[in-house]
């Protein structure tokens, strides 16, 4: 009796980083739904801390609301004299606070528009304008070097924060302790300040004119990003910098977290945004933009992405959430006749085993095994048709790892030859074009060689004969001869790496040497 057939084994190559991961669907689920026109600029978005988490966007001379359910302005406030920044909704979304580039201040009622105070004190255009914790305040950054905490009803500042030497660009108040400012400026420091005694109490280098400043719940954790830059540091372990993460190529216009802190967002004016894992802060995602970024923000329930653009653009990305279906069959209340008569429709539970002596109410069955069925290149296989296995793997659409796999079970069985003579112009062209594809791949290149080996051994008497096959060969020598000149250069500049570092350590040495003496 024959031993039985052994299909075809289909070789496994090292496979490269799964970006198909849970947290890359999660995010690839954000889809771009609308993509709405400023006038000018995007520099600032805000969203509503309540349901139905409205947004606020500021643009040239005015901040317009839109509704997160059909993305049309609810709310339109231009009352302002020049280029409004920083538009703000506080936590009860009924009021906003923006400041413009004359150094005015002005807190709005969202629902009636009308301006409820007028803050003036700021000299220079104040770029960034936020609400405190204590709804009675806010915060003011200005381009006049400071930093401002004012009393609502008073329309006066109760501290002025100063020791910065260049623009204030981006400031916050703590949240879970309200006596903790923090804020970044053009002279490329980042700044905690105590409103106890409006000091300064630490002072961070980040080496880059701050754009944006986050910080952690905790109060222990502050994020500075400046140029292509983010840094991330501990301010109870003495202000170092735990993180320093360059993955933009451009500057760091703005930053957020998710709802529950454990992911960090950055927009950059390289077009792209980044999603950061904050427990190590590693890269986990990455959206790109048609513009330049400037502003950006996800909606507290992370169904929204919203992204402000140098274009004016402004794009809205939607993740759907899928909820419960309304079709899914409901319990019958216990008592009625639907309750009663429960299950009798039931069909019960169908097992299938193969080769296996069921017991089910003391019935005995043996199924019977099934017959395995063999792909077109295995039955060729076992039938030692070579040169129509070798046909079967090359057909449109073929996986190429599924071809490898055929070729070196040919070369097993000495039969790589056999399966390739023969053959006229219409059925050779495939396996030149094959290997014109995939000589160049370093998964595939020895395995390709010796396949180009072989055809050239057995049609070069007869290569001239066919435009064809002669352009396909043509086309292979020149991929070769160009695989040969790029590995010359590879080499070249390895060898002059090598030499940096060998002199590099030579010096090392010398020097070592002189100071030991």
């Amino acid at each position: 009796m024959a031993a039985p057939y052994k299909k075809l084994s289909i070789r496994k190559f090292a496979k490269p980083v799964d970006s198909n991961t849970n947290e890359s669907r999660y995010w690839k689920g954000f889809k771009t739904k609308v993509k709405l026109k400023e006038i000018a600029s995007v520099t600032s978005i805000c969203f509503s801390p309540l349901a139905p988490y409205n947004f606020a966007v500021t643009s040239s001379t005015h901040v317009q609301v839109y509704s997160s359910k059909n993305y049309q302005v609810t709310k339109s406030i231009s009352r302002f004299n020049d280029i409004a920044y920083s538009g703000n909704i506080r936590n009860d979304s009924k009021l906003l606070v923006a400041g413009d580039a004359t150094g005015l201040i002005q807190i709005f009622d969202i629902n009636s528009r009308a301006i409820l105070r007028t803050m003036k004190g700021h000299k220079l255009p104040v770029q960034i304008t936020k609400f405190a914790p204590v709804k009675t305040q806010i915060l003011s950054c200005s381009d006049d070097k400071t930093v401002k905490i004012w009393d609502i009803s008073g329309q006066e500042p109760v501290s002025v924060l100063e020791g910065h030497q260049d623009y204030v660009r981006a400031g916050l108040i703590s949240n879970d302790n309200p006596h903790l400012v923090l804020s970044g400026s053009y002279d490329q420091t980042v700044k905690l300040w105590d409103l106890r005694t409006n000091t300064c109490t630490m002072t961070l280098t980040h080496e880059m004119p701050v754009e944006e400043v986050l910080i952690f719940p905790s109060g222990g954790t502050v994020i500075s990003a400046g140029g292509p830059i983010i840094k991330v540091w501990d301010i109870n372990g003495g202000s170092r910098v735990v993180h320093s993460i360059s993955n933009h190529q451009k500057t760091v216009t703005s930053m957020c977290f998710n709802s529950i802190h454990s992911r960090l967002l950055t927009g950059s004016l390289d077009h792209h945004v980044k999603v950061y894992d904050t427990k190590n802060f590693e890269v986990v995602h990455d959206l790109t933009y048609s513009d330049p970024i400037l502003s950006l923000a996800i909606s507290p329930d992370e169904t929204h992405i919203v992204a402000g653009m140098t274009s004016g653009s402004l794009t809205v990305r939607i993740r759907n959430v899928k909820t419960a279906s309304n079709h899914e069959k409901k319990q019958p209340k216990p008592g009625t006749y639907q309750y009663f008569i429960r299950g009798f429709n039931h069909s019960g539970n169908k097992v299938y085993r193969i080769v296996r002596q069921i017991s089910l109410n003391d019935d005995h069955v043996i199924e019977a095994k099934r017959k395995e069925r063999l792909a077109k290149y295995d039955k060729y296989l076992k039938n030692f048709q070579y040169s129509n296995a070798l046909d079967a793997v090359l057909r449109p659409n073929t996986l190429p790892v599924l071809t490898v796999s055929l070729i070196q079970e040919l070369i097993l069985r000495d039969a790589l030859a056999i399966a390739i003579a023969g053959r006229d112009e219409t059925s050779l062209a495939p396996l030149i074009k094959f290997v014109n594809t995939w000589i160049t791949d370093p998964k595939y290149t020895s395995l390709m060689i010796d396949v180009s080996q072989v055809i050239l051994g057995l049609y070069s008497p007869v290569i001239g004969q066919s435009s064809e096959i002669t352009k396909l060969i043509n086309i292979l020598h020149q991929k070769v001869k160009n695989e040969i000149s790029l590995q010359k250069e590879i080499a070249k500049v390895i060898g002059s790496v090598e030499m940096i570092f060998a002199g590099g350590a030579l010096r090392n040495k010398t020097n070592h040497q002189i100071t030991k003496k």
